[in-house]
């Protein structure tokens, strides 16, 4: 499954603010709900969930990308948000190095096959400099669904 296909521009952040993990988690959290995707009155569980499996060990996997992902028995579908740091965000990652992109999930408890395919496909993707490369080039939200779609660049309307 394609990161792309479970994002839409709303879905996107350019630049966030936060300059930790935690708070980077409570931003995107909160655009979610902002925007509609996730039900305010799952805030809390949410961010509990990710803050729980934070504690366990950082989901920084190196490469300056977190993937900070939980369940919740209250959704129906897979949420998704793709947030980018261009100052980079303290997230205690395996490689200690600031992390500038930010793949936020939450998978339904039902679907958890779902949650390690979407976990593998994301870090796979994650791994190649090139697509590093043009995430921080971009300049647009639906520049970044393109280059998370396989698409090239410079093919964006």
């Amino acid at each position: 499954m394609k990161l792309a296909s479970l994002l839409t521009p709303d879905q996107v952040i350019l630049d966030m603010h936060a300059e930790e993990h935690i708070p980077a988690i409570e931003e995107l959290v909160d655009h979610l709900v902002g925007i509609g995707s996730l039900p305010a009155d799952l805030r809390e569980e949410v961010v509990g969930s990710l803050r729980e499996r934070e504690e366990q060990v950082s989901t920084g996997i190196g490469y300056g990308v977190a993937i900070p992902h939980a369940f919740s028995e209250n959704l129906e579908n897979v949420v998704t948000m793709f947030g980018r740091s261009k100052a980079g965000i303290d997230f205690e990652a395996l490689d200690n190095s600031p992390v500038h992109f930010v793949i936020l999930f939450v998978v339904p408890k039902k679907d958890y096959h779902l949650h390690l395919q979407t976990l593998a496909a994301i870090a796979k993707m994650f791994t190649n400099c090139e697509i590093r490369r043009q995430l921080a080039a971009a300049e647009c939200r639906n520049e970044i669904l393109n280059i998370l779609a396989g698409k090239a660049p410079n093919n964006v309307a």
